[in-house]
């Protein structure tokens, strides 16, 4: 009959893996941990690391603020708002919204060069002669009948209950 052959293994010593790991690692990752030595000075440079160690140490403090913070009923409604806000502007197709955008500095541009002097009532009537005037009001009537609808109706079945 075959007799089993012994085998012993040395015990495994973890620790003395890992500090053969951590003393290749300088080596290995040399560019790594420059670009973390760059980001971590970064840091401390703009005093982020003191904000997050002032953080750390009061801890429950912080949490504590801000959950009072929200516990109030103005912020129940710009929590809201501002998910129907991001919802609305979902709804939006990007390529008018993106004209929208772009109108609006230049826009703001023309009506600061132009509100410098006040024109006058023939000047200002003569400008709805303007076809993209026209077309912008078109519009802004168009948003305005229509929240005017939602409006009413929110507010008839709202005073219905």
């Amino acid at each position: 009959m075959a007799k089993p052959i012994p085998l012993q293994l040395p015990p495994r010593d973890t620790r003395e893996e890992l500090h053969s790991r951590l003393q290749s690692a300088p080596v290995e990752h040399a560019e790594a941990l420059l670009a973390g030595y760059e980001v971590l000075q970064g840091l401390h440079d703009s005093g982020v690391l003191e904000l997050l160690r002032g953080l750390l140490s009061s801890g429950d403090k912080v949490l504590q603020v801000a959950v009072d913070a929200t516990r109030t009923p103005d912020s129940f409604r710009i929590i809201r708002n501002l998910l129907l806000l991001v919802k609305m502007l979902g709804e939006i197709d990007p390529a008018l919204f993106e004209g929208f955008v772009q109108a609006l500095p230049e826009a703001m541009q023309t009506a600061r060069e132009q509100g410098k002097d006040s024109p006058g009532l023939l000047s200002t009537l003569n400008q709805f002669r303007n076809k993209d005037l026209l077309r912008g009001i078109v519009v802004v009537n168009s948003v305005l009948e229509v929240w005017g609808r939602e409006f009413f109706s929110a507010a008839n079945s709202q005073s219905k209950k």
